[in-house]
């Protein structure tokens, strides 16, 4: 089952969130027909904004991450609400690309390597907070890590990764590193030099370590602390043909009118679970007497 569990590490002066994120993941490569690479690209996308969801503390809670390459992936969304529940988007679900020069899966080439990360969060204050950085390597946890420096000022490491076999997605997961305000310079001393020669994710993942061990060996602490274990993000989409409806409202009446003239229904599809929704003259002339 997929979770995220919250530790305190060096008697609470370091904070660290690790993540199982392979169901979800895997979710979302079958609902849109991913290929191995688009299965990396997004999959690292969604387990990191879910990192940023399982904070949520209210129920309408949200945050949503685009990332803009220019590489061929095109576009990318995720929206994590509360739950948290998580759905996303990849513009090209098909790319598939060569393996980098270590052998693993070309994510940085997918993205791109020009480009932004946008973040909105909206968490009931009288505006949404929104921050975008420039891209730095498309790898995407270098992004979120430049993200959480120069927008919301944190001193953090990321890492996030997915194993991809033949039958679909083998483990995906991730952690979030973050400094308490009063961390000393000894214990950023001693995590640095630790994270620096741990294994990466992908590999300490393909060895099947569980949440607590992965926390331990990232950390360094022997005496790391769970503090929350019953958090269980999932992939689901929260369309409907209400949604939709309220979406050809805004088209206005004079385009609806139009359209029922040259067109026999609309259909519209969800990019997040790829539903459809028809809308035949019938209920588009009803929605036009409303306007």
């Amino acid at each position: 089952m997929d979770k995220v569990k919250k530790y305190l590490a060096y008697d609470g002066k370091v904070a660290i969130s690790v993540i199982e994120s392979t169901k979800l993941v895997n979710e979302a490569r079958k609902i849109h027909d991913l290929t191995p690479t688009a299965t990396a690209t997004l999959g690292r996308l969604l387990t990191g904004t879910v990192l940023i969801g399982a904070d949520f503390k209210n129920e309408d809670d949200t945050v949503t991450v685009q990332i803009k390459g220019d590489g061929p992936a095109g576009s990318m969304i995720a929206v994590c609400d509360y739950g948290p529940i998580i759905r996303g988007y990849i513009q090209n679900p098909h790319i598939e690309l060569e393996t980098n020069e270590e052998g693993k899966i070309d994510v940085g080439g997918a993205v791109g390597h020009s480009g932004y990360l946008n973040i909105i969060k909206d968490t009931g204050l009288k505006e949404p907070y929104v921050g975008i950085v420039p891209l730095v390597s498309g790898e995407i946890a270098e992004d979120f890590a430049r993200y959480f420096a120069e927008s919301e000022q944190k001193k953090c490491a990321i890492a996030l990764g997915v194993l991809v076999n033949k039958d679909g997605v083998e483990r995906a997961g991730g952690y979030l590193i973050s400094l308490m305000p009063d961390v000393t310079d000894e214990i950023v001393t001693i995590l640095e030099e630790n994270v620096k020669k741990v294994p990466s994710i992908s590999k300490i993942l393909s060895e099947n370590k569980n949440l607590d061990e992965i926390a331990q060996i990232i950390s360094g602490d022997e005496n790391i602390k769970c503090i929350q274990d019953s958090i269980a993000p999932k992939y689901k989409c929260n369309c409907s043909s209400k949604r939709f409806e309220r979406g050809l409202i805004s088209l206005g009446k004079k385009e609806l009118e139009d359209l029922i003239e040259s067109e026999e229904n609309i259909e519209t599809v969800c990019h997040f679970c790829n539903k459809k929704y028809i809308f035949d003259k019938e209920k588009i002339q009803k929605i036009i007497e409303t306007l």
